[in-house]
């Protein structure tokens, strides 16, 4: 991943993790939490596409297993996230902009469904039945739920952040720059001239080293008949 690409991701992934431990988590609704961490990896594996959402959500989910107060085994979190933001990256278009908000709600509702899923079938293989006794079903419900309404304030943001941060105009500067210089270059090399120096003395040099070629054809010809 790229430099900007990095310090990006960990500065929404580090806001969305205070945002939830710290506010949502407390707000105590029935059923799921608002998982502002998901949605934070699907907007951007909307624009990173498949590897770049996995890396982002395998990172992501690990510090959201290490952050208190966390209750489950490290990686577990990470493992969601991860598949979540491999899967959402398959789906994203060429151009990194999509035509219209259908998609991504989609997207949203079916990593809202297979996460809660994931996390509880995980979670089921290390022996912890905590979906059992709240009810997996409800989970499901509130988790899409929730998860659709924070979607239209989330998404869009992150998606636009990270286009702007994929368009370097310091980068695009650079590259006109370089170009220019070859072009030049290539221009100065095939007419045999140097712009500013000049070599052969300009126009005039030229003139003059063709006017000698011209006199030695001549005197090679004289020279021939005399032979003959």
């Amino acid at each position: 991943m790229r430099v900007n690409r990095i310090l990006l991701s960990s500065s929404l992934v580090v806001v969305a993790l205070v945002i939830q431990v710290s506010v949502l988590a407390r707000l105590h609704l029935p059923g799921a939490v608002p998982d502002l961490m998901l949605l934070t990896v699907l907007g951007l594996a909307l624009v990173y596409g498949h590897v770049g959402g996995a890396l982002v959500g395998f990172g992501a989910g690990l510090l959201a297993d290490l952050a208190p107060p966390a209750d489950h085994a490290a990686g577990r979190y990470a493992l969601v996230l991860c598949v979540i933001g491999y899967l959402a990256g398959l789906v994203k278009p060429d151009n990194g902009r999509l035509r219209s908000a259908t998609a991504p709600m989609v997207v949203v509702v079916a990593a809202a469904i297979g996460s809660t899923l994931l996390y509880a079938g995980v979670g089921a293989l290390v022996g912890d039945t905590a979906a059992r006794h709240v009810g997996l079903g409800g989970l499901l419900f509130t988790a899409v739920l929730y998860d659709l309404l924070l979607a239209p304030f989330v998404v869009p943001g992150i998606m636009a952040l990270a286009r702007r941060a994929e368009n370097d105009p310091l980068a695009d500067t650079g590259s006109a720059a370089k170009a220019t210089d070859i072009s030049s270059g290539w221009l100065s090399s095939g007419t045999g001239l140097r712009i500013g120096s000049q070599r052969g003395g300009g126009l005039g040099g030229a003139l003059k080293v063709k006017a000698a070629r011209a006199r030695v054809a001549r005197a090679g010809r004289i020279k021939g008949v005399k032979r003959l």
